[in-house]
């Protein structure tokens, strides 16, 4: 088993959840899109996250999705469940389970009730028993789907006081001036570093948070290796060439990161890529219109050809 640990870098690829086109778990294509991520690259999986729609399957579905990625990932690369939950009880089942299969980790994001930096802290304090030792856990920090607001010293003080905390998953925006600030923390000996992968769908502002210290991404894109040869021309020191592939893939990232329909646009794609069978987003979920396909085929098109300018293509 890979567990997750702070050194971890590079792009951790957040997996959609595939389904038949009648909304039944699509185990087969979940074999698929495994094989679709890693042969562009990407350095670790996260399911059972929001845009996983796990809040749409059923416990015994989310353990079958889970098993499923773990046989055909089968030790390749590490994998992050999401074990988020309403109550403690629940999230230690469920991460239990997960770690009992192979996972490498969970991810485990504020409750949406907690407001102030002490709730937020006895929070995650309450975490960490649930949690137990020698089990590794992501921080994501998303204001817009948790409705949480963390500041960068109580976020400073959740890594204090959780040695399982081994990455944070940075979302919030604006935000780079909180991975400025941990990462500058971490560089005056005030906290031990962890892994920072960025969110921001689609990796949004992922070259400047590379320079600000990121280690690679935790987000999705129906283009993975958009983020992966970002990294690798960052980590080679080839800035410019880093900034040329993120603006090539941009409008596209742009168009899929809206708001309601941005999941109905990735699971069009890589259906259209053949990483799935159905673009089927499970109820209740957005449709897209004739005018949202032809959107994106444009911006497929655009997309191809600045690639091609620039000598890069799409895997």
């Amino acid at each position: 088993m890979n567990t997750l640990d702070a050194s971890a870098k590079g792009v951790y690829l957040i997996a959609v959840t595939p389904f038949t086109d009648n909304g039944a778990l699509d185990l087969d294509s979940t074999d698929r899109m495994v094989d679709f991520y890693l042969d562009r690259g990407a350095t670790g999986l996260t399911i059972l996250g929001i845009l996983g729609e796990a809040t749409k399957l059923t416990a015994e579905e989310s353990r079958a999705f889970t098993r499923q990625v773990l046989r055909r990932v089968n030790g390749r690369v590490p994998v992050v469940v999401g074990a988020s939950s309403a109550g403690f009880a629940s999230m230690q089942e469920l991460a239990r389970s997960v770690m009992d299969m192979g996972a490498s980790g969970v991810m485990i994001a504020p409750a949406p009730s907690v407001r102030t930096d002490d709730q937020i802290l006895a929070y995650f304090d309450m975490v960490n028993e649930t949690l137990g030792a020698g089990v590794p856990w992501v921080l994501p920090d998303h204001p817009v789907s948790t409705g949480v607001q963390m500041s960068a010293s109580g976020e400073l003080k959740i890594i204090s006081n959780s040695p399982g905390c081994v990455m944070l998953k940075h979302e919030d925006s604006p935000g780079l001036a909180t991975l400025s600030a941990i990462r500058a923390a971490s560089a005056r000996g005030d906290v031990r570093r962890i892994s920072i992968l960025t969110g921001n769908g689609g990796g949004l502002f992922l070259p400047e948070e590379l320079t600000r210290g990121a280690d690679g991404a935790m987000t999705g894109f129906a283009y993975p290796e958009m983020m992966v040869d970002v990294c690798r021309a960052h980590a080679a020191g080839d800035i410019e060439k880093a900034h040329d592939i993120f603006d090539a893939y941009l409008p596209l990232a742009r168009y899929e990161q809206q708001a309601g329909v941005g999941l109905a646009v990735r699971k069009h794609l890589l259906k259209e890529r053949g990483a799935i069978a159905s673009a089927m987003v499970r109820k209740p979920g957005p449709k897209l219109s004739a005018a949202d396909l032809a959107d994106i085929e444009r911006l497929t098109r655009r997309q191809a050809s600045r690639l091609a300018e620039i000598g890069a293509t799409s895997k």
